[in-house]
Formats: structure tokens, sequence, C-alpha cells
């Protein structure tokens, strides 16, 4: 089994394979490589959201800020999915879960709505690092779906809880606090579609 490697990131994954097995996908170096780009991304998102991001935020223009408030909420729904998803493989490689609670609906990236919608109007009013930060959780996201896919091809299982359940938990609650904390009463603006 081999992993190929295009140009672009998106279409990172293992050549001629419909499905892989955990050992296959470890063994290639490609958890590495994707493990730890989604925690920096999760790791620098963070910190701009506390500290860049929420300055910037105060001088944005209404229809932007609304855009800030839901493309912010998104952008951390997404990282944590991918964190999660990451953390899991992570547990049944170094044997402290199952493949079959791994591959269970209580892990399944259960997100997908949340991440593929149109963005907001008024995401063009938002900081370029914002954008930026979107843009590369996008990708991200778009590529652990497609390696989640090939692994849940070597089979299903009934969903059963874990270790780490706990520190997802503390997690979702820390983002949700941070956001609570700087748009206390806002509402969401109108979707605007993008183009495919």
């Amino acid at each position: 089994m081999s992993v190929y490697d295009t140009r672009d990131d998106n279409e990172i994954g293992f050549a001629g394979a419909e499905c892989v097995t955990l050992s296959e996908f470890m063994a290639s170096g490609l958890f590495q490589r994707t493990y730890s780009e989604g925690m920096r991304l999760v790791e620098e998102t963070s910190a701009y959201l506390d500290g860049p991001g929420r300055e910037a935020a105060r001088l944005l223009p209404r229809e932007a800020s609304l855009a800030y408030a839901g493309e912010s909420m998104r952008l951390t729904t997404r990282l944590m999915q991918v964190a999660s998803w990451l953390l899991v493989r992570k547990a049944v490689h170094e044997g402290e879960m199952t493949t079959e609670e791994a591959n269970s609906e209580k892990y399944a990236l259960a997100t997908k709505q949340i991440a593929r919608q149109p963005r907001f109007e008024g995401v063009d009013g938002l900081p370029a690092e914002l954008k930026g930060l979107i843009e590369r959780s996008e990708r991200l996201y778009a590529r652990v779906e497609r390696l989640d896919n090939q692994l849940r091809m070597t089979g299903t299982s009934v969903s059963k809880s874990h270790p780490l359940a706990d520190q997802f938990a503390r997690v979702e609650g820390f983002f949700r606090e941070q956001l609570a904390v700087e748009f206390p009463r806002r509402e969401f603006g109108r979707r605007k579609h993008r183009p495919e």
C-alpha cells in the first residue's frame, strides 16, 4: 500500500485503495503529518481567537462582525472534530481503545453539515488571518473526512465509551465558553452561497 501526495493537500490519500487498515495508515507517516498539522492549527486558532482576533473583531462593521461570530464557531467546531478524530486514532494505535470503538458513531465526524455550509454574508470583510485559518481548516477537515471513509470501510462497530471522552468535552467546553464571552448576544447573519 502506498501513499501518494499531490500538490494539493486535499488529495493526500492512499493510492489505489478504497479502504486501508489503521496499521497501514500509521506506518505510512501520513498520520503523524496530519496529527502535527491538526494540533498546530488548533493551537494557532486558539491563540488567534483569544488574542489578535478578539481585538480585530471589535473593529469590524456589523455584517462582518456577525460573519466573524458564525465563521469562528464553525472553525472551532471543525477543528474540534479533527482533533477528536486524530486523538481517537492515536488511542487505537497505542492500545487504549479498540478499532470497533473508534469506528462507532460516537466518534464519527458528526459535523459534516456544519463544515460544508456556505460561508456567512460579510465573510469578505473578515481579517485575512482568520480567512486563512478557515481555509486551512476546511482543507484539513476534507482530508480527514476522506481518510475516515477509507478507514471505516474496513469495518463498523457498536458505540462504547473511551478514556479520552472527558478531554474532548473539556476542549469543546473551552471553545464554547470563549465564544460565549466574545459574542454574548449576537445573532448570526444570513448565509451566502459560495460558487463550487
